[in-house]
Order: structure tokens, then sequence, then C-alpha cells
């Protein structure tokens, strides 16, 4: 579903004008259709209608309080890494009975919160992590149940910044001490190990990579029963990439294929943690042409946005479909430009050499695809207020998260005790 199409000539979000709501709201801001996000999470509840799934939506994509709320509403779990990211679930509505949480670095705080909250689940990534685990559910005299994610040492492909399934990466217990891990697991008070858990990255648009995990984790799920283990969950994390440049990542329907026939005889109940896949689609970022810049080498389109609002171009050299909000000509001629933010960093690039609509100062222009680790990785870089964030549907919008400004900035800060107060 593509929520974003022009209407007499105007980009339209679910039927809602984007140069009407930059008017209203100011540039630059983040745009959400509640839409999108609901026909994409119900792909995946009709995929997976004959299995015994659970789909847990990772929330580190993007934690805005209405999404979280949307997907509570639609029946969905969640998939948290920390302790804030507990808290926000459970703020949204989302109840613990379809919480996990997965992360490398919990601490005995997060930890004694989430046996306190009761969640279905806890990943557990380390030895070292399993018995302060132990220690936490002891002293509060509950079990914990607990899934240890492997890792599968497959190379998923994707950017070296986003591959978690390598035995180089910082995830999970190797594969070849699965055992070992189970069998501690069974040893320790307060733990019960129901699960196994991998997770190999993000932007997967291959199902290969998928396969060659899961068929792992079958094998290994086998060897554990034998070893008189009672496994009777497999997570399987999530990845499924979305379409930035072209080049379509699989269906739900054909990564729900993939699962049967790899994990499907099992008889394990499956545990999905899909996040981009869900809400990057789903998502834009509006900002305006405040200047336009020729030089001799090459031309710029300079934005009101900036890397500390999409910081994924900088980081990890991401392309994001890039258009203008009032609809071309047809035939009309293309500049080859750089577009570019205000922020004093040459990292501060959204694109080079990319052939555009001629666009003059005032112009609206919209980042595609910036539903997931866009907004929730934003920063406050150069005193930078972070920007709106607006949820629509059928014609309605709402601002779920309002524009920080610089007064509420200032608020959060003091001088030193010993400083002397501004008048």
């Amino acid at each position: 579903m593509n929520p974003f199409r022009y209407k007499n000539g105007v980009l339209h979000a679910d039927g809602v004008s984007l140069a009407d709501l930059a008017t209203e709201i100011g540039t630059p801001f983040y745009c959400y259709s509640e839409s999108a996000i609901s026909a994409q999470y119900r792909a995946y509840v009709d995929a997976f209608a004959d299995q015994d799934a659970v789909v847990c939506y990772a929330m580190k994509a993007n934690d805005n309080l209405a999404i979280l709320r949307t997907f509570a509403e639609l029946g969905a779990g969640a998939d948290v890494v920390s302790g804030g990211e507990l808290q926000r679930a459970l703020a949204a509505g989302i109840p613990p009975s379809k919480i996990i949480f997965s992360g490398v670095g919990k601490t005995e705080d997060e930890l004694a919160l989430a046996l306190s909250t009761g969640i279905m689940q806890i990943n557990v990534e380390s030895f070292a992590e399993m018995e302060a685990l132990s220690r936490a559910a002891v002293a509060k005299g509950v079990t914990a149940e607990i899934a240890i994610r492997i890792n599968p040492n497959v190379d998923a492909k994707t950017h070296d910044k986003i591959s978690t399934g390598r035995k180089q990466d910082k995830f999970g217990i190797d594969i070849e001490l699965a055992a070992d891990a189970y069998r501690k697991a069974a040893e320790l008070p307060g733990l019960d190990a129901a699960a196994v858990a991998v997770h190999i990255g993000s932007q997967l648009t291959s199902l290969d990579p998928f396969r060659a995990a899961f068929s792992r984790v079958a094998e290994l799920v086998g060897e554990l029963r034998a070893a008189g283990h009672d496994i009777r969950r497999v997570d399987l994390g999530g990845g499924l990439g979305i379409d930035y440049d072209g080049a379509a990542p699989p269906t739900p329907a054909a990564y729900a294929a993939v699962i049967k026939e790899t994990v499907g005889h099992l008889g394990c109940r499956v545990l999905l943690e899909p996040g981009r896949n869900l809400v990057g689609n789903a998502g834009i970022l509006v900002s305006r042409v405040i200047y336009t810049k020729d030089g001799d080498d090459r031309d710029f389109v300079i934005v009101d946005a900036a890397m500390n609002d999409l910081i994924r171009p900088a980081l990890y050299d991401a392309y994001h479909g890039i258009r203008p909000v009032a609809e071309p000509a047809g035939g009309a001629n293309l500049q080859r430009v750089d577009v570019v933010g205000p922020v004093c960093e040459t990292g501060d690039t959204f694109t080079r050499a990319r052939d555009l609509p001629p666009l003059s100062a005032g112009d609206l222009l919209i980042f595609d695809s910036a539903g997931a680790y866009c907004a929730v990785m934003a920063s406050t870089y150069n005193a930078r207020p972070h920007v709106p964030e607006i949820l629509v549907k059928e014609g309605q919008f709402s601002i779920v998260r309002a524009r920080q400004t610089i007064e509420d900035m200032l608020r959060a800060e003091n001088f030193a005790d010993w400083q002397t107060a501004v008048n």
C-alpha cells in the first residue's frame, strides 16, 4: 500500500495535503500513515494464518507512542531492547504477555523491571547475563521464561553496521556453545529455557540467509530436545527489508513459507520481530528548500531538514527516494544536484548527484521510506530541536509529537551551582 500519492498536483498522505500540513505545522516534520502500518501488519497475520505465530513489533524502528498504540490495537506484541522501551510499550497498552526483551547489555535494574512486569520472554545473550538474571529471579521468587539467543554465524550480506549473526558480531552465544548454554540454564535456579532465539540482521532482501539460519535453529532444537530440554518456542527475530531504491524485498507470504519449510515441523510457537518492514514505507520526512546554490563542480539544494533529523544517509550511506510535493510537469527536465542540510558537517548530505526536477527556494520535498530508524535516531546536534511527528488516517491528521522548542531544550539544563546566573 502506498499512502503517499499526488492528487490535483499536490502530494497527499492518506488524503491529507502535505502542502497544507506544511503551512499549518511548519517544516521539517515526519508524517506516518496509520492505514499503511495496519495493512502491513495484517499482511503478516494473513501470511502466518496457518502457523502458531505471534508478531512482536521491533519498536526500536519507531517508538512513537501513537505508533505503538496502533500496534496494540491491532493485537501485536513488542520486542524491546531497553527498560525505557519496555515502559513505552506498556504505556501504549501492549500486554506484558506479548513482550520480548532482547539486547546484549541489559542492566540488573532492567532485568528486575522485566521480572516485575511479568513479560513473556527475556532473550539471554551471554553466560554472564544468564547468571545475573538467575540471581534477580531468585531474589524476586519468580521463574523467568527465557530464550537463549544463538549466533548462527550466518552472514546476511547487508550493511556491516546492521549485521548481527556473524561470529565477529556482538550478539548472542556462538552456536557451538549452545549445548553448554542450555545445560547451564537448566542448572541455574529461577530460569526456564523455553525457547531458542536468533536474529541475523536488518534490511535483508533475500530469503537465503533466513533459510540458512532457521535450518540451523531447527537442527539445534532437535539436539536440545534430545538432551532433555523442553523447547516450546522459536524466536526468529526480524530483518526483512523494505524497498528503498527499487530492490523489492520478499513478501511476508514468501517469508512465512520459508519459516514453515524450516521450522514448521517442530511444533513450536513462532515468535516474529519485524520492525522496519512494518513501518518503514509508512513514513516520510517533509522538508522545505531554503536555498539553491550553483557551483563550478556541482549544484546544491539546501533544505531545512538535516542529518540530526535523518541520520541514515550520513551513518549508513543510505538511499532515500526524494520527491517534490508539487507534482512535476510531464517531461520536465531534470537537474543533477546534491541535496544537503544546514548542519555544519560535510556529512550532512542526503544525496549526491541525484537527478531531480527543477527546484527553488520555498519548494517542499519529501524523503521517502522514513518511517523506520529515522525520527527515533534523531538528535539535537547544532542546537536543532526535534521536529514534530504527524499521524494521518483517511483524511485526518494528529500531531503525535510536538515540535520541540529552544526553550524546551534550555529548561532541561542548568548552570553549575558555582556559576553566576544570567539576568
